[in-house]
């Protein structure tokens, strides 16, 4: 046979350009659905399934091997929708009649909890920089604006100077699929950024750069270069193992909702296209209600 059903790299091949042109998304999000359906197309090739061919009942299978295999319940979410997303575009694009991923759900049991860091902790982690110096300034700013506006890690190494209002407190975040939103910028933000962007850049610029935050070299930061500043000064605030920039992230949303935001307005802020994925911060925040209760209700 010589046809797509016969060539899986050819229609995965296919389904990547999809993603990437028809639907935006990032190098880091085709990667990760890359991995995924190889995983799945192995399944296929041990089970010698045609992926056209395959019922609910199969893929069930699939996703409950995966699942005793040690896969993490965020992985395991993941896979399911990589699977749902390919499924859909193989009738989109007309190569099979009948979606079987169209039940398939990740049963909520699975999904873990995020981690997030208290309050407390997030103060003695924005603690550590040395402002004394450039680069202290420098990841200072950084730590803020993560907090402050529970941004991914690659929307925040992506941030160009233009994209921020220090004046109105508001910077403007290029997301997932190339979406914008604009996120409120806090005071001590804005003071962190000022202060870097008067004091500390300059020494760092090489070439005309315009991003934002520039490492020694001159250069736009990487994921591992974020990541490795913030475990630094993770462990020295003696968080080793419980920060990371996600954890920052998980971090702004559990609080807000802890002080009473509304669940919209940390969607929109964090940039979810569905509010079902805001959600989760809701079992954390009641669970600390449920710890307020108990330590303070007379009758409990």
């Amino acid at each position: 046979m010589t046809g797509v059903s016969s060539q899986p790299e050819r229609i995965l091949r296919v389904f990547l350009e999809y993603l990437s042109v028809e639907r935006g998304l990032s190098a880091n999000t085709r990667d990760a659905y890359a991995r995924d359906l190889d995983k799945l197309f192995l399944f296929f090739r041990m089970e010698k399934l045609e992926w056209k061919q395959a019922e609910e009942d199969s893929l069930v299978k699939f996703i409950h091997q995966q699942s005793r295999s040690g896969l993490s319940p965020r992985s395991l979410a993941r896979l399911v929708s990589s699977m749902k997303a390919f499924y859909r575009f193989g009738v989109l694009d007309g190569l099979i009649a009948k979606n079987p991923t169209v039940n398939l759900t990740t049963p909520k049991s699975l999904l873990a909890l995020p981690k997030y860091l208290t309050e407390a902790e997030v103060e003695q982690l924005l603690r550590q920089p040395d402002e004394s110096n450039a680069r202290g300034r420098r990841d200072k700013a950084m730590l803020e604006v993560l907090y402050a506006c529970g941004l991914r890690v690659s929307e925040l190494i992506s941030l160009r100077r233009r994209d921020l209002n220090l004046k109105d407190g508001f910077l403007l975040c290029r997301g997932k699929g190339s979406k914008e939103r604009i996120v409120p910028l806090g005071h001590s933000a804005v003071s962190a950024v000022q202060s870097y962007l008067e004091t500390a850049r300059a020494e760092m610029v090489k070439d005309a750069s315009d991003f934002l935050f520039l490492t020694r070299r001159g250069q736009g930061f990487t994921r591992q270069g974020c990541w490795k500043m913030l475990k630094g000064h993770a462990a020295t605030a003696g968080l080793a193992g419980k920060a990371a920039p996600h954890v920052l992230r998980h971090s702004f949303a559990t609080h807000l909702l802890e002080r009473g935001a509304d669940l919209r307005s940390v969607q929109l802020m964090l940039g979810h296209s569905q509010i079902t994925t805001t959600q989760i911060y809701t079992h954390v925040s009641r669970r600390h209600l449920r710890r307020m209760y108990d330590k303070f209700h007379p009758r409990a």
